[in-house]
């Protein structure tokens, strides 16, 4: 089996917890061949854990490595844009993190450098590659007319679970300019998508493309494009989120929020006449905690309820097999970022529904 040679940009709590162990744990398929974070203490002990020896400050030096076959894009999302469109101008597959840009503009310049260079563009949407959910995507064929849908995404800081189950290493040595400039980075790019709107809706609209862009992309996966956002509402000063969206011939609801609750509490609920469907996701910052399929239903008299649980291989280990077929078999992911541009869609028509509402 031919190893593909990655280089790694960004080496934060993800990647530390998720990407890197896989990586490792594949190593049939990968070899760690390059490594980029902008802290250099956080580079050098990763680069000896993972024994590797080209590390980089600058993702432009890493994206220019000869050898790579591919790139992770792991950093922060201001950064996604131009890491990606480095690496693919220098003919490497890229596997970019969500939310892959905050903008319509930065996705199109990806579009455009991915097809000039002939690669492929793959957007880490682990929960749509949960074998629970690729069951709940035949399970809902079954369903008949849906009725209602509940799609819900409540959690606690992701630190908390990450202090009691992980090692992960944090140094102070990035520099404080470069902190201030990713914050002004931020604010242009989220005024490019919805203009210059109140800082609740700004922090609604970051909920929307970081934590939610999960939520919604498998969503729109199982369910398809709502038609519009019938309305939304945000409080908490854009922490809070509730929307309920159209879709032909019922409608569903959407609800959101960060709480100071050690829990993660995700799931996509669909309701037929007789029978439901409920795909159940856990903290991603544990590795090996199921995704399940709940399916209850009524035959007759008889009610029914049971669990699918098709394996306790995590998410991102199925996602990262399939990056593999993707860049040696040459097969389209599901997650392209075309596809991607239609969350940044739908995160506009929720925030343009929050704005009329404080009108």
């Amino acid at each position: 089996m031919r190893k593909l040679k990655v280089g790694l940009v960004g080496l934060g709590e993800v990647a530390q917890i998720t990407h890197l162990p896989i990586l490792e744990n594949l190593a049939d398929r990968y070899e760690i061949a390059a490594l980029c974070d902008i802290s250099p203490t956080l580079l050098q002990v990763l680069g000896e854990k993972y024994r590797v020896t080209n590390l980089y400050t600058d993702y432009k030096e890493l994206a220019a490595q000869a050898d790579l076959d591919a790139v992770f894009v792991l950093n922060s999302d201001e950064y996604h844009a131009d890491s990606a469109i480095q690496a693919l101008k220098n003919g490497k597959h890229v596997l970019i993190e969500k939310p892959m840009t905050l903008n319509r503009a930065d996705a199109d310049a990806m579009i455009r450098a991915r097809d000039e260079a002939g690669v492929q563009v793959m957007v880490g949407y682990m929960r749509r590659y949960a074998p629970a959910f690729t069951e709940a995507l035949e399970e809902i064929k079954t369903l008949g007319p849906i009725q209602y849908a509940k799609i819900r995404d409540i959690i606690g800081p992701n630190r908390k679970i990450i202090d009691q189950s992980s090692t992960v290493y944090r140094f102070g040595d990035i520099p404080g300019d470069k902190m201030d400039e990713r914050w002004t980075r931020r604010s242009a790019m989220i005024k490019e998508a919805i203009g210059d709107v109140p800082q609740d809706i700004y922090n609604a609209y970051g909920l929307l493309a970081g934590l939610n862009s999960h939520d919604l992309s498998a969503m729109r996966e199982l369910l398809g494009m709502p038609k519009r956002v019938v309305s939304a509402t945000q409080w908490n000063g854009g922490g809070y989120i509730t929307a309920t969206l159209e879709f032909d011939g019922y409608f569903a609801t959407f609800e959101t929020g960060v709480d100071e609750q050690c829990r993660f509490d995700a799931s996509i609920e669909v309701f037929g006449k007789y029978k439901q469907l409920n795909v159940k996701y856990d903290t991603p910052y544990i590795r090996h905690l199921p995704t399940t399929l709940e399916v209850k239903e009524t035959v007759g008299e008889a009610y029914h309820e049971y669990v699918k649980r098709p394996t306790l291989k995590d998410p991102y280990t199925v996602e990262l097999e399939t990056f593999y077929d993707v860049v040696t078999k040459g097969i389209a992911p599901k997650t392209t970022p075309e596809d991607y541009k239609q969350d940044l869609e739908l995160f506009k028509m929720i925030a343009d529904a929050l704005l009329a509402n404080e009108q």
